[in-house]
């Protein structure tokens, strides 16, 4: 794979969007909000971290489009199918609340829409050849980016 079609790429380009908009049109309006988003980050950073280790732990990739050795349904993954690309949702959208852009919303959902094109349909691909029925049964009870309620 190409070091640049890569998910933390994406996200430093999103962020760079974010940036630009603060410096081309630096509006403001999140007022008492803006003091989430360090806790956003805070959030999307630990299910990024915690979720690279528990695959780490059952010693299966991390790594886009890469063939996955296990199939991880518990922790993190218990909760949501792709935590990471959760994970980097929030710290984008803690970005945009930290640093006070709101014209930069439309950069949440369409990172979102990005990811899901770029890895999270191939990933899961993979994922339903590798382990059939066990991912069938894991996608029927977890949501793909937020807990089914």
């Amino acid at each position: 794979m190409n070091w640049v079609d890569m998910p933390p790429v994406w996200l430093a380009g999103a962020i760079a969007m974010v940036w630009a908009l603060d410096r081309l049109v630096p509006l403001g309006g999140f007022g008492v909000l803006a003091a989430f988003g360090p806790v956003l980050v805070g959030l999307g950073l630990v299910l990024v971290v915690g979720s690279v280790v528990q695959m780490t732990a059952r010693r299966t990739t991390f790594i886009p489009k890469s063939a996955p050795a296990v199939l991880v349904s518990t922790g993190f993954f218990r909760l949501c199918r792709n935590p990471i690309y959760l994970g980097d949702a929030l710290v984008l959208g803690g970005v945009i609340l930290w640093w006070d852009v709101p014209l930069a919303l439309p950069v949440l959902p369409g990172f979102v829409l990005i990811i899901t094109a770029r890895f999270i349909l191939a990933e899961e691909a993979m994922l339903r050849a590798a382990f059939g029925p066990a991912f069938e049964s894991w996608a029927a009870r977890t949501g793909r980016w937020l807990p089914r309620g």
